[in-house]
């Protein structure tokens, strides 16, 4: 589990085709402080599991699951991409809880700046929208955020500076693909309720 809040902003260093899969390494050093083999890191917001440590890189497998239905299969060695270790039960849960489970990517459409904040518009996949509301959280590339506008295709978000200067959504610009996950929270809301509502093939069991 994550909570959105971008540790530090790592480097591809290098991709290696698997096949049926690619082994990624990235150059970091804030997030390689007490990690193993075995742990998680949520890079772009899709969690992946550290295979290999070594000096200031470390290496994870990337399925084709993953491929296809994230924006990693558009990396490049040189990019500069979002890392957060897993959260642990000692730290500030200063976004929102976060699983690292891609559910969509959407697309920059626009970009408005101003003085203090950057306003940006991200299209949105179909079946996604209805999770989404105005001040609610949603992360984008793996940054928690609050959604100012949700409409039916397509949502704002406002960029701060100090977000802007620390994540990669400082560089997205209109075409970009970025990784979209949705609050876990509202997905378990619509099942229950849907479970209540008549007609539903859900049943309720006891013990």
């Amino acid at each position: 589990m994550f909570t959105g809040i971008v540790e530090e902003l790592g480097t591809v260093a290098a991709i290696d085709d698997l096949t049926d899969a690619v082994r990624l390494t990235i150059d970091a050093s804030e997030v390689l402080e007490g990690t193993g083999l075995g742990d998680s890191i949520a890079v772009n917001g899709c969690c992946l599991t550290v295979v290999s440590v070594e000096g200031g890189a470390w290496t994870a497998d990337v399925m084709k699951e993953s491929l296809d239905k994230t924006s990693m299969g558009g990396l490049r060695p040189g990019d500069p991409v979002n890392l957060e270790r897993a959260v642990t039960a000692e730290k500030r849960l200063g976004g929102h809880i976060v699983q690292g489970h891609v559910d969509g990517v959407g697309e920059v459409l626009r970009r408005e700046p101003s003085e203090h904040w950057e306003v940006v518009e991200i299209s949105l996949p179909p079946g996604l929208a209805r999770y989404l509301v105005d001040k609610g959280s949603i992360t984008v590339d793996g940054v928690s955020l609050t959604v100012v506008e949700a409409g039916p295709t397509s949502f704002t978000i406002s960029l701060i500076p100090e977000t802007l200067a620390r994540t990669t959504l400082g560089r997205r610009r209109a075409g970009d693909r970025v990784n979209l996950e949705v609050d876990i929270l509202a997905k378990h809301v619509e099942k229950l309720l849907a479970a209540q509502l008549p007609g539903s093939q859900q049943k309720e069991h006891h013990a």
